[in-house]
């Protein structure tokens, strides 16, 4: 009797350790703050992928560029040393002009405009991203983009030399067209730029001017809306092949959850982000129709450049958005 209840027990305490041992890790880096919408759907997302799949799937996320800096996570997920990652898509501009499409301004300006030029761009997304052994899960846009600056901007000359925070190529070939002087500062190194007059001016969301207090250092805001970027959730395909069945329907169903609460979430909050940085003392300026039209010229010059450089696939992607607008 005695050795079979020993028996049992080992049994029981090996089939425990089997089960604690077959729960898969994964790491997760992003770029943003506790505090932003993309971080708040992700730690969601986190719960449901580790509860979809009964604990087989862990994924530990590392916000504010603690594990990786924004530009590191395409690689770090590339090469797995990160299972997943939450990308800025026009961060990899140079790369390929598939990462640059929703960063043009003026092509798609509101969440409308922004979800169809997404699905006109997915499936060339995905393929881009396959070449290079990964996978789309997910994509969430950010709120709309407009002007933090000091000073009047009433036209694109007024931002002539002015110190230009960019985040991105697109960021940066903005500012070149405009005559500013393009800076390459990420999101988590701006609190310090602007205090220290790094910067003092960049096209960013309201959402990323609340999350760096942007309005310690600069009191206008002109509400352009001039484009919606998007991150994506991207997954190394041979971490994701190597999960059990059980798992990788978990971590799609978690991220069709992600997508669908990011987009909800990212509308929501975008006059909420407008409300506060005015509670904040900044002021919310609406841009001046030459101010407007200087940009306009500023988007149709960059979506030539694009379609030039994208070819016949690319112009095929911006006549499938327009033949769904």
């Amino acid at each position: 009797m005695k050795k079979t209840f020993a028996l049992l027990t080992a049994t029981g305490a090996a089939a425990f350790v089997l089960n604690v041992q077959a729960a898969t890790k994964w790491d997760l880096p992003s770029a943003y703050p506790a505090s932003n919408l993309h971080t708040q759907t992700l730690e969601q997302f986190v719960k449901d992928v580790k509860e979809l799949s009964g604990g087989e799937l862990d994924i530990t996320l590392h916000n504010n560029a603690s594990l990786y800096k924004a530009p590191e996570i395409k690689r770090a997920v590339q090469g797995n040393q990160a299972q997943i990652g939450e990308i800025l898509l026009t961060n990899f501009a140079n790369e390929d002009p598939i990462y640059a499409l929703d960063g043009l301004p003026f092509l798609a300006t509101g969440y409308d405009a922004a979800w169809k030029l997404y699905q006109a761009q997915k499936e060339p997304l995905n393929k881009k991203l396959a070449s290079q052994g990964m996978m789309v899960l997910y994509s969430v846009a950010w709120p709309p983009q407009g002007i933090f600056a000091n000073k009047d901007i009433n036209k694109v000359e007024d931002l002539k030399g002015v110190k230009w925070r960019a985040y991105s190529p697109v960021t940066a070939r903005i500012a070149e067209l405009v005559g500013a002087q393009p800076v390459t500062i990420q999101q988590s190194e701006l609190s310090q730029a602007m205090a220290t007059g790094v910067v003092d001016a960049f096209m960013t969301s309201g959402s990323t001017g609340w999350d760096t207090k942007t309005y310690e250092y600069i009191k206008k805001f002109y509400d352009t809306q001039a484009w919606l970027p998007k991150n994506a959730v991207i997954v190394n395909k041979k971490a994701f092949d190597q999960l059990s069945e059980k798992s990788r329907k978990a971590l799609l169903q978690a991220g069709e959850k992600a997508e669908k609460a990011g987009w909800a979430l990212s509308r929501e909050k975008t006059q909420w982000y407008l409300d506060q940085l005015a509670k904040n003392g900044m002021t919310i300026v609406k841009p001046s129709d030459e101010l407007m039209k200087g940009l306009d010229k500023v988007g149709e010059t960059m979506l030539a450049e694009w379609i030039k450089r994208a070819g016949p696939d690319g112009q095929k992607i911006i006549d499938d958005y327009r033949a769904a607008k």
